[in-house]
């Protein structure tokens, strides 16, 4: 059981103010978050002014959230061979840490996406050129995200995430989805799995570099690199893995945030509070 206090909350939405995400996450039982700065299928600008931007430091300091990320868009693809592609990516990612910045947000979380026929060690090294190209503020970190690694999206292997870390010209960090590991082959479904999976992280990537965890389950299989989430514990990871990841002693000081499904009459609120329920049982 962890002394450390437990860090866990939803993806919450932006929708009439980014301060309602901050008063959403009070709602559900929250005290970390992630937003989207603006719609994740289209290239846009996040429309945040400075009141509004206050407003949300103002309630994420009085309620004590922290930290916050970032989730970058859909369309965001590092891995691209496609320069133009590339070029609009660069453009995103540098908004959303600029963002981030404004709104006094800790991280910017980004898939590598897709090498779409170029290879895999090209496309780590156009993730690598793209993310060289963004000017990253001193008070924000961009996370790399592990993927299912279905088709050619990279990001599956934790060799990915280690190479992009280890070239990059930034002091890069991960976030790691445990339905994404899961769904790329790396067992979370017992205690034991999960030892084994967390020391391969370390030994391959480093613990070190783990900055907040996606707490998902999956709806499928083992390997299967299929990504649909499920409710924690409910899905094929189960409750005992849940379990393990939660109590884990490497990841007390990890926060988790959710991105569970809102279906079979429950949503957020009740993932947080399963979250807490294994939190020491």
């Amino acid at each position: 059981m962890s002394t450390s206090e437990l860090r866990v909350g939803a993806h919450t939405s932006i929708a009439g103010g980014v301060h309602n995400a901050a008063d959403a996450q009070v709602d559900l039982g929250g005290n970390c978050g992630q937003i989207f700065s603006h719609s994740p299928q289209v290239w846009a600008d996040p429309s945040i002014d400075e009141a509004d931007a206050e407003r949300f430091r103002d309630l994420a300091s009085e309620h004590d959230l922290d930290p916050w990320v970032i989730h970058t868009s859909y369309l965001v693809n590092l891995c691209t061979p496609k320069a133009d592609l590339r070029e609009k990516s660069v453009a995103s990612m540098r908004t959303e840490v600029d963002v981030a910045r404004e709104l006094g947000i800790d991280y910017v979380n980004v898939h590598l996406g897709a090498h779409t026929g170029a290879g895999v060690e090209a496309g780590l090294e156009n993730a690598v050129e793209a993310l060289s190209a963004v000017e990253i503020p001193e008070d924000v970190t961009v996370l790399v995200e592990s993927d299912a690694g279905s088709g050619t999206k990279l990001g599956g292997d934790f060799e990915h995430l280690a190479y992009v870390l280890e070239e990059s010209n930034h002091d890069l960090e991960v976030c790691v989805d445990t339905a994404h590991a899961w769904a790329a082959g790396y067992d979370l479904s017992t205690p034991e799995a999960v030892e084994d999976t967390l020391a391969e992280f370390d030994d391959v990537v480093g613990l070190d570099r783990l900055a907040c965890i996606h707490l998902n389950d999956s709806k499928h299989g083992l390997g299967t690199n299929k990504d649909e989430h499920a409710h924690v514990g409910d899905g094929e990871i189960g409750e005992d893995g849940m379990r393990a990841i939660v109590n884990h002693p490497a990841l007390a000081d990890v926060p988790f945030v959710l991105e569970t499904p809102t279906e079979d009459g429950r949503s957020y609120e009740w993932n947080i509070r399963k979250v807490r329920e294994l939190r020491g049982a």
